[in-house]
Parts: structure tokens; sequence; C-alpha cells
């Protein structure tokens, strides 16, 4: 028999089940034996599929290294080596060194995802000899009987080998909502989950034979949620690909054909065209953010189960919380009885010790009653209704070994009594103080009996006090802070609900509402859902149409739940957000779990996305402008038929001093900023009229230096002036982007720019890099250009931000 609290949500099951009731099953299978199972087991007829919680070793690997960009760069490095002296094969070195750097902080994350995703793994309980115990999905073998209740997994594939009243919902299996009854020998099929009663089954397909698995091998649990970041540099570098390709042909026959020049120079001029059109650190840094987030949150016993989930949660505007579990912690305590009618309280206490006493698996408020009320008088249970979401209440009927026989019901008072029954208005003035009520009421007809309901005696009202989570108030206010709005949705009453939820300061706390007057059209809903923010007596149907009214609207919505009445919600939910102690199927269908059970750990998941999507937007302005202004530099080049002014040392030079080391920094940087979406068009926004001014500078100090420098080493110097140019107004884009600043964020600026004067300064350095400028006319009118683009650049960014804002 199996008793679950009438108010609403599954409390968190315990970790360590006891067996299941055997209810009509007149024998209780032992199991298998431990010589049955070294015999399956040394046939391999194991439950062996991996547990995956991130990409493989050599995935991570080849996912680095195997790129389009790589294969790109590593041809031109290739070119270099045989043609131009090192310094000009430098880019080749950064790129190994970034390759190295993506593939050591994925690793970094794999451990620790890995780590954790041990931790929060289902722990199946399977009979063997008789005796039940827990362990791993992966030590099952054919021929297991595993146990089952309220809230578990079915993580093979089987065939029921006993059932009392047992009820496993399908849905995410074969998309139908309606839970269904099993008996035994009805077929189990992996992934779906218990919703009621209790039973066992013995597990027929193991390992990559079972249903989930195969499921699994089409698309892994850890396949990536949607991630705009992730899709919109995929975009962006589709773009940046096909802009490359006739643009780089265009230089080659420049520099290679039309132009006479020595070749081995015309050859490090094209390659040092073709390098920096290429965002190469781009996605690298993209992975690190990534990766460092889910290693920072992992500290926190924060597990991201995918990844994308750290940026989905940044661009919440509406979380709904589950109350039980999130904002009150899983223990109550029984703080009254209160008979009803004349009841004898005694017998009222041996009535609820008995229904205490009978279940296997009792939830937070049944085990406060067992606590409270002990079962001496040994009453024999006869039947048994488990607790549905959609009823609100369960049932069992006794022998009271006098020969009397007794059916009780114990749930939702306000389900049970008819309406405008004088116990409501006590039970309402309970409710508004935040207290959880139960009614224990006597049936008058049979438990199968659908409207068993209907005719009720009411008997007594148990009352429990439901413990805070002390840093729910916190957390919240975060929220509000923040202008994500919190809607706390549960299937207790609501005038329950809105009490505690004031007692932690949610704001329209007092604005209850009965989920039973929800109108069904979802527009209509959506409305209702916009102006209130606590919502009671609500069925598990409804949260999942709640969180479609509002994603129909146009919000993006986290749910928070560790009930098997949460798991349809969480799934739909963009963003669902587990607690670790939930059920084995809200644990299976969430993005995030937090597997400390503490929901003052999403601020801290909110806060790492926004620092990943922040400094991804300004990290990504970064290398669009340098590709940018390396397109159109190649085109001006190509439509003047002149040199290209660079060689490769020059562009990576300016490339680690104005993108490479303030991007690493700026990637890793605390960021506060509210997610914005269009994350394509924000950055593109700037990066073009920003590299557009870059290239029409520095080509034209490139055009007055052609014409000021005469003589054989002429080149040299028109490229030191046009490099100047190029690096002043790369370095005032730097400053731009650094805003607002810190003392940090001047530092890196200012520090950069040192390290650009200590090379034009150092004779060998100067000699590395070839550059050296010539007398004072013409490296002051580069700087005047640089100072003339700043200005434009200034005004640029404002005007686009005024045009376009984000």
């Amino acid at each position: 028999m199996t008793h679950i609290d009438a108010g609403s949500e599954l409390d968190p099951v315990h970790p360590v089940k006891p067996p299941a009731s055997e209810g009509p099953v007149a024998v209780r299978a032992r199991g298998l034996t431990a010589a049955e199972v070294a015999e399956r087991i040394a046939r391999g007829e194991v439950n062996d599929v991996p547990v995956r919680s991130s990409r493989s070793t050599a995935e991570i690997v080849r996912g680095n290294v195997f790129t389009r960009f790589n294969a790109i760069i590593g041809v031109l490095w290739i070119i270099m080596l045989f043609v131009a002296p090192i310094q000009d094969s430098l880019f080749g070195f950064v790129i190994i060194a970034n390759t190295g750097i993506g593939i050591i902080q994925e690793l970094r994350a794999k451990k620790t995802l890995d780590g954790l995703a041990v931790i929060g793994e289902a722990k199946p309980t399977v009979r063997r000899d008789g005796v039940a115990a827990e362990i791993s999905t992966s030590e099952i073998v054919l021929g297991d009987v595993i146990e089952l209740g309220p809230g578990d997994k079915v993580v093979v594939d089987g065939e029921v080998a006993e059932a009392d009243s047992l009820e496993v919902d399908e849905s995410l299996l074969t998309g139908e909502a309606d839970p269904v009854l099993k008996k035994p020998g009805d077929v189990m099929m992996s992934g779906s989950f218990v919703v009621a009663g209790g039973g066992a089954f013995t597990a027929t397909k193991v390992g990559r034979e079972a249903y989930a698995a195969q499921l699994a091998e089409e698309a892994s649990r850890f396949t990536l949620v949607h991630s705009e970041l992730r899709s919109g540099i995929s975009t962006i570098l589709k773009y940046v690909t096909w802009m490359m390709i006739p643009t780089a042909i265009g230089l080659i026959i420049s520099q290679m054909v039309v132009k006479d020049n020595d070749f081995k120079n015309s050859v490090a001029r094209t390659v040092g065209g073709i390098v920096p059109m290429i965002p190469e650190g781009l996605v690298l840094l993209t992975s690190v953010a990534f990766a460092i987030g889910v290693i920072r949150l992992g500290r926190k016993q924060c597990l991201v189960q995918e990844l994308p989930a750290i940026e989905g949660l940044a661009r919440v505007d509406i979380v709904c919380l589950d109350k039980t579990g999130t904002l009150t912690e899983g223990g109550m305590d029984v703080t009254e009885l209160r008979p009803l009618g004349g009841a004898d309280e005694a017998y009222v206490r041996q009535v609820l010790g008995a229904l205490g006493e009978s279940d296997p698996r009792p939830n937070a408020s049944l085990q406060a009653i067992k606590d409270k009320y002990p079962d001496e008088a040994e009453w024999r249970v006869q039947e048994s209704l488990p607790f549905s979401s959609a009823r609100k209440y369960s049932g069992a009927s006794f022998s009271d070994g006098t020969g009397e026989n007794s059916t009780w019901l114990l749930g939702a008072p306000d389900v049970l009594l008819p309406s405008g029954d004088p116990a409501l208005a006590e039970i309402d003035e309970l409710n508004a103080q935040g207290l959880r009520v139960l009614l224990l009421a006597r049936a008058a007809g049979e438990l199968d009996d659908p409207q068993v309901g209907a005719g009720a005696t009411a008997t007594a009202l148990v009352v429990l006090e439901q413990r805070l989570r002390p840093d729910a108030g916190d957390t919240l206010a975060y929220f509000a802070d923040q202008n994500v709005q919190a809607k706390v949705i549960s299937g207790d009453n609501a005038v329950s609900v809105g009490a505690v939820a004031a007692k932690l300061g949610l704001p329209g706390a007092e604005n209850t509402v009965d989920a039973r007057t929800l109108p069904t059209d979802q527009a209509e809903m959506a409305k209702v859902l916009e102006s209130n923010a606590v919502f009671g007596r609500v069925t598990p149907q409804q949260k999942r149409d709640m969180v479609a009214a509002l994603q129909s609207k146009g919000h993006t919505v986290a749910m928070t739940g560790d009930g098997v009445n949460d798991v349809l919600a969480l799934k739909d939910a963009d963003i669902g957000v587990s607690m670790g102690s939930g059920s084995e199927a809200t644990r299976a269908v969430a993005q995030i779990v937090l597997l400390n059970n503490s929901f003052a750990t999403l601020p801290s998941v909110v806060a790492e996305g926004r620092r990943v999507i922040g400094n991804i937007t300004r990290v990504a302005t970064l290398f669009l402008t340098k590709t940018v202004y390396s397109v159109l530099l190649a085109i001006l080049v190509v439509c003047s038929q002149v040199d290209y002014p660079f060689l490769p040392r020059h562009l990576t030079l300016l490339s680690t001093l104005t993108i490479g080391v303030p991007a690493f920094f700026l990637a890793l940087a605390p960021n506060k900023e509210r997610a914005k979406p269009h994350f394509v068009k924000r950055v593109m926004r700037y990066a073009i009229p920003s590299g557009t001014i870059a290239a029409v500078s520095t080509f034209t100090t490139y055009l007055i230096a052609r014409h000021y420098y005469t003589g054989p080493d002429a080149l040299a110097a028109e490229t030191s002036a046009a490099t100047l140019t190029l690096f002043l107004v790369s370095m005032w884009v730097l400053a731009i982007i650094a805003r607002p600043y810190t003392w940090w964020r001047i530092g890196l600026v200012v520090t950069m720019g040192l390290g650009f004067l200590i090379v034009l300064v150092v004779p060998w350095l100067q000699n590395f890099f070839a550059l050296k400028l010539i007398g004072t006319t013409m490296p002051w009118t580069a700087v005047g250009i640089a100072v003339a683009a700043a200005a434009l650049l200034e005004l640029s960014w404002r005007w686009v931000g005024k045009k376009w804002p984000a």
C-alpha cells in the first residue's frame, strides 16, 4: 500500500527504499542467486550502457583539433614554414596553444561532469537472494527482480512480477499522457516512470537492447539543448567562410600573378592577408567559457546535464517553482489533530497509525504522521488506493481484528468535502497561516469506486507545519531584483501556498488562484498566469499546460521540481531544474540537477549564464571586427593592385595584443548584465562599422605612406606606418568593449598598449617583427588618422546603439 501526502507534490523518496508491498501477490519473488548473477555477467548479459555526461576524451580531442579553420590555418602554416622566417609562422604556434587550452579545459569539465553524474545516478533497488539492495544501473543483469515505488524510473525493459495498484507514466516514450495501470505479466518499458502504487518487475532486456537505450543511441541524453550562442556563432562562421573564399582567391591572384615581386615575399603577404580573416579563437573561447562555467557550478554541487542550460537559465524571464522541496524542506511536523463530528481522538490516532505503518515508502507528510502516531493496533490492510496528483487523496481498507472492516481516505479537505461544509472555514483559517491541512475521512463505498470520495464522513483534520528553506527568501529576492518573475505552482491549497510565499517575501503572494478555476483556452490561461503569482490545486497536466501557455506569450520558462508529478512540466519547460533528492524520473529529464538540494544554487547558475553570454558577445565583437577589416583590406588591395601591407608576423602581434590576450581575460571576467536575445545581430551591428573604419583608416595611412616613402626599403616603412594605425584603432575598439571600466580592465588595456610600445623601442624586437617607424612626419600622420578613426568609432557606436538598440 502506498500513501502520499494529499497536499500536492510527491515528496522526495528516501534514498534507501524498503521492499514494495506484496499487495495481491501471494508469493514474493526472491530474485536471482549470486551464482546466477555471476553466470549472466560471464555471458555478458549486463546492463552495460555507459552513463554519458559529456563527450568522450577521443571526441574532445577530435572536436578541438579537426576543425574547418584549423585545417585552413594548418595548410598555410606548413607553406610559411618553407618560404618565410619563423616570425611569419607564429600564428601556427598560437593555434596549437589554443587547441591545447581548449582540450585541457574541456577535459577538466568532463572530469567534473562525470564525477557529479555518478553522484546523481539512479540507484534502482534490486532483489537478490531475497534481499533488496540498491545497486548501480550498470550492475543490473538479465533476469534481475527490480522493485518500484512512486517516482522510480524504469531503467531496463521487463515484465511485471508484482503489482500493488501500480500506475506507470509512459508519456516520455509514447506521448500518451494518461498513466497505465500495470498488472503481473504486463510489459515495462525503460524510460517510463511510476506515478502511483508499487511493485516489482523482472528484467527481460538489458544494455543496448533496452528500449530507452535504443533511443539513446540515436540521441544521447546529454545532447545539447538549443543554444542561441552556439547556433549564432555557427551562423557567423558560415558567412565568414563564404566571404573568405572569393576574397582569398582574389588576393592570391593579386599578389602572386599580377604583382611581379619576389615569390617568397608574395607568398608571405598573401598568407598574411588570409590568416586574420579567420576568427580562430572565437569557438575556443566559447568552449572554454562553458567549460569553466561547468567546473565552477560543479564545485557548488550543481550538475549541468546539458551545457547550454547555463545559457538558457540566464535568458529565463519566468521561473515556475514547485513549493514542496523547493521553497520548503522535505521534513514536516504534525502540530495538531482536530477530531470532527465528535470522533474519538484515541480511535483517530489508531487509524492514522495504521495508515502510516502500512506504507513501505512514506513521504514527508506520512512520515510525520507515522512519527507522531505509531501503530499500536496492528490492523491488517485489505486493499489500498495509491495517491494520485489528479485525485488529491489516497486510501486504504482495514480489518481491525474484531471483524469490523473500515475504509479510510486521507487527502485534500477541499476535494473530499462538499462546498459549503462548515469545516472548510476552519481549514481556510489554518491555510492562511501557511499550514498544511489533511482530512481523514471514512468512506461509505469501496476503494475501487471512482466516486469513493463522495459521501465520505469527515473524521479529523491533521495539521502539519512545513519547514521553510532558510535560503528561499533570499533567492526569491534575487530573482525579483533581476526582473525574473517567480510563479509558485503547487498542488496544495492555494491559500496555504500563498501564506508560505508571503512569509518568503514573494511579490504578489497575496494574489492566489485556485487552478480548478483556470480557463482551458491557452491565451486566456496565459493572461491569468501573467497577472498572478501563486497557484494552488494544480494537476500535473495543468502544470504542463501552464508552461506551454507562458511560452506561447514569448516567455523563456524555467521549471523547478522534485516530484514525479513535475516530470512532464520539467520536460516541456525551456530549462528543467530538479533537486538531487527528487525522484529518479525528474532527475532524468532535467537539464540542471541541484545535488545539494539547495534552491539557493540557482542564482549561481544564472550568474554563470550571464557571464558566458555577456562576455562571449564582447569577445565575438573583437574577433569579428578583425575578420571584417581583414576582408575589406584584402578587397582594397585587390582593387588597388598594390602589395598587401602586412606580413603574418605583424597581424599575429596585433591579434595577440588587441584580441587574443584581452579576449581571454574578458571571456572569464564577472559579468552581471541581463542576457539579451539576437546574438548575431548584436555582434555584427558593432563589428561591421568597427571593422570598416579600421580597414579604411589603415589603408588610407598605407596609401599616404606609399607616396611619402621611396627607395628599396620603402615597403617595410609603409607597413610599419599602417601597422601603427591599425594597432591604435584596434586598441580603441578594445577600450570601448572593455567598458564599463574597472581597475583591472583599465590595466589590461594599458598593458597591451605598453606591449606594443616595447616592440617599437627595443631593437631586437623591431627586427624580429619587422617594425621600424622611419622619420616623424609619417608616424604622426598615422597617429592622427587613428585619432580621427577613434572619434568616428565613438560616433558610430553611439549611433548604432540608438538606431538598433539591443
